[in-house]
């Protein structure tokens, strides 16, 4: 998130308007089940395509903050790495006063390592047109490597400098898992578990799909079940 201009105090949240479109989404949000070592930080990224005939994708996805060690907040080791994949320029922000709350609690977050779009949850209206969960995974991790892994490919960290040619993960990547908790419920699901930075999983539900791609360094803090987000 890149600040060019001077907000005033009262500026408004962005997270509101999200907040408005997410009720308008006829799909439950899926994330990671509550524990001691992620936060959901609030920040869900909507995406949608439609054509002539409205809608014919929409999608969720929510980001985290990590804690390696959730007893102590205070404790260095939760703070980010100088070489962690983080948004960048929040923290370039020109220091001026005020600033809206809700900045400031970006800025301050940036600190900490983030789980970006880590949850994803799919829809389709026609469930004919869905593509399959392997799919949609290899889409979502494609995604996060392409806009978060860009200078561990080569690729600077100015995602307009260069473009990515084609797909770092396709579909020969995808592999079965058995299964992955949701709800409370054993789900059939499949990974991708070949990415050196990356680990992927998805599982098909009741009209929607979900997705998690998570970076390899998260994964021992991380218990990987999934509830409906409230």
């Amino acid at each position: 998130m890149r600040f060019d201009r001077i907000l005033p105090d009262d500026e408004p949240n962005p997270r509101i308007e999200k907040a408005w479109l997410l009720k308008l989404m006829p799909i439950a949000v899926m994330g990671l089940a509550p524990q001691p070592s992620v936060e959901d930080t609030g920040d869900v990224g909507i995406q949608s395509k439609w054509d002539g005939r409205g809608y014919t994708e929409m999608s969720a996805s929510v980001t985290y903050t990590l804690w390696r060690n959730p007893d102590d907040r205070s404790d260095p080791i939760n703070l980010a790495d100088p070489d962690e994949q983080r948004p960048s320029a929040i923290e370039d922000v020109p220091p001026h006063s005020p600033r809206p709350a809700w900045m400031l609690e970006q800025v301050e977050r940036i600190r900490y390592p983030l789980l970006m779009e880590a949850v994803r949850t799919t829809w389709h209206p026609d469930p004919t047109e869905r593509p399959t969960v392997g799919d949609l995974l290899v889409e979502h991790i494609n995604d996060i490597l392409r806009n978060y892994y860009r200078r561990e490919r080569g690729l600077g960290r100015n995602q307009w400098g260069r473009r990515a040619t084609g797909p770092t993960v396709t579909g020969r990547s995808v592999s079965g898992r058995g299964s992955v908790l949701v709800n409370g419920v054993d789900v059939p699901a499949v990974e991708i578990d070949t990415d050196p930075f990356v680990y992927g999983v998805g599982a098909e539900l009741e009209g929607v799909v979900v997705t998690a791609v998570l970076p390899r360094t998260a994964l021992k803090h991380i218990l990987l079940h999934f509830v409906t987000r409230s």
